[in-house]
């Protein structure tokens, strides 16, 4: 049976996220593996659903969406769940910091990431400016936590909402990668109020259902381990 949704994914790769929105909204779906250790995401294929080559893209009645806060929103506001709704008093302080996630929170994880795309190959140079984008990182979940302390309906409610579950999976790869590197800098206790997020979403049924498809293990937010996916490759 055709969905309608198809999820273009890569086993914890910005895709999680989609996945576990899709989950807790109770959205039927289907998957497609986008292999990369084959490079599919360069391929001709995928590259006509996106041509930037970046995972993930979610194919709806609508057409193709790329950009995971688009994605968000755009399930967000089509199920008229886990944001709030256009015309609440809520919708403004929202959208400006699911875009901070974005366009700083998550722009400055992928240059500690990648810094080689970005200060070329020297190790030293890449070592100074991964660090800088660690300091970036602890002051952006510093804001964060502050943030959630007053207890917004939209960030570590009772009730997730996309943004949620978009920093749980940011929160997980500043505590994993990259591997070779010291991750001293991320100490989740040092949040207590994120850290109660996510403690609370790792109990939902969308988490459950990501950790079985994407082999994220026992604690993936709080306590994560590399995934061991049943297809496919994490990195």
């Amino acid at each position: 049976m055709m969905h309608s949704y198809r999820l273009h994914y890569a086993p914890d790769n910005a895709s999680l996220v989609i996945r576990l929105v899709l989950e807790e909204l109770g959205q039927p779906y289907e998957t497609c593996l986008v292999d990369r250790r084959a490079r599919a995401q360069h391929s001709s294929a995928y590259r006509s659903l996106n041509p930037n080559g970046l995972i993930p893209v979610l194919e709806t009645p609508q057409g193709a969406i790329f950009e995971t806060a688009a994605i968000l929103l755009w399930l967000a506001d089509r199920h008229q769940q886990l944001a709030p709704l256009h015309g609440s008093p809520e919708r403004a302080a929202f959208l400006k910091w699911l875009f901070f996630a974005s366009n700083t929170l998550h722009a400055d994880l992928r240059i500690s990431f990648y810094p080689d795309i970005y200060i070329g190959p020297d190790p030293s140079d890449q070592a100074v400016l991964r660090r800088r984008m660690q300091s970036r990182l602890m002051v952006h979940l510093g804001h964060l936590d502050a943030l959630a302390s007053h207890a917004p309906s939209w960030l570590g409610a009772e009730q997730p909402s996309v943004l949620d579950y978009y920093l749980a999976a940011m929160m997980r790869w500043m505590a994993l990668y990259p591997a070779k590197s010291d991750l001293s800098w991320y100490q989740l206790e040092h949040y207590p109020h994120l850290h109660r997020m996510l403690t609370g979403l790792e109990n939902r049924p969308a988490t459950h259902a990501a950790q079985t498809a994407e082999g994220l293990g026992p604690a993936p937010f709080t306590q994560p381990h590399p995934a061991i996916p049943p297809e496919g490759s994490a990195t």
